[in-house]
């Protein structure tokens, strides 16, 4: 395993899509040193701005300790491989990734798991603007793999997602599953406001509600209890989040729309006083 700590605050932000652990495993400390980093507008050695501890081993396990909001990129096209970030991330964490799993002790920046098709990112804190997004001028999101987030996140989460599952442990920001066009996003608190808009398929769950009325582009279809939510809490509960009784036994109310794209989108709220 290697290690990198920063070796102090950084004054503009760091350029790090090298920080990859597949690409890092066979590599010796002294080339890692020496890896090209931007830093502002400058190209300096990655030895220059972080320490590095290596034991050996030709693994592709990466540890990055400290304060790391600053530092753009990491784990950016991961194919496989652990990356664990003991600290706050960066913009476009994950952005990309194909595999491997990337794991966050604490808030990650906009973009996190970007265009990801496959992997894991979980983050213990708060996730910022567009996780799991598209970038502007693309027309997917994340197509594959699982994001978790323990804490709340940013406007537009999981914005024309096309496969894979997001799932937010606290409330969303407004526009969750903007354009989305398959997948599922399920919300532990509360979601924002115009959720589903533009959508043309994809699940949206709000287990805690949902902020504001829903958009007239959808209509109300029905009240009962979806068999699948049954597996996915399920699932959810063996991966740490807090599944209540009311969650299990509890029925939703299931809105459909967009109608002004295919229409074929559903957002299931759960009503805590229908049981």
């Amino acid at each position: 395993m290697k290690v990198l700590r920063p070796r102090c605050a950084f004054d503009v932000p760091v350029e790090a899509e090298c920080l990859v652990p597949e690409r890092l495993a066979e590599m010796t400390t002294e080339a890692l040193l020496r890896l090209p980093l931007a830093y502002g507008r400058f190209s300096v050695p990655l030895g220059e701005l972080f320490e590095v501890e290596a034991d050996g081993a030709a693994d592709a396990a990466l540890l990055l300790e400290g304060d790391f909001s600053r530092v753009k990129r990491i784990g950016e096209n991961m194919a496989g491989g652990s990356l664990e970030i003991r600290g706050n991330a960066g913009m476009h964490l994950g952005a990309g990734m194909s595999g491997g799993t990337i794991r966050v002790l604490g808030d990650v920046d906009a973009w996190a798991g970007a265009m990801m098709s496959g992997g894991c990112i979980e983050i213990t804190g708060n996730a910022g603007p567009s996780l799991a997004g598209a970038y502007p001028g693309e027309t997917r999101g994340m197509r594959g793999g699982m994001v978790l987030v323990r804490g709340d996140t940013g406007l537009r989460a999981g914005e024309r997602l096309r496969r894979g599952l997001v799932v937010v442990g606290g409330c969303t920001g407004d526009f969750p599953g903007l354009g989305m066009l398959a997948g599922t996003l399920v919300a532990f608190g509360t979601l924002g406001i115009r959720a589903g808009a533009g959508s043309r398929r994809g699940t949206l769950v709000a287990l805690g509600g949902a902020r504001g009325e829903m958009l007239p582009t959808y209509r109300e279809a029905c009240v009962y209890r979806p068999v699948f939510l049954d597996c996915l809490l399920r699932f959810l509960e063996r991966e740490g989040f807090s599944v209540t009784a009311e969650h299990r036994s509890g029925r939703f109310r299931r809105w459909v729309g967009d109608a002004n794209e295919l229409g074929k989108g559903e957002i299931f709220v759960h009503e805590k006083d229908l049981q």
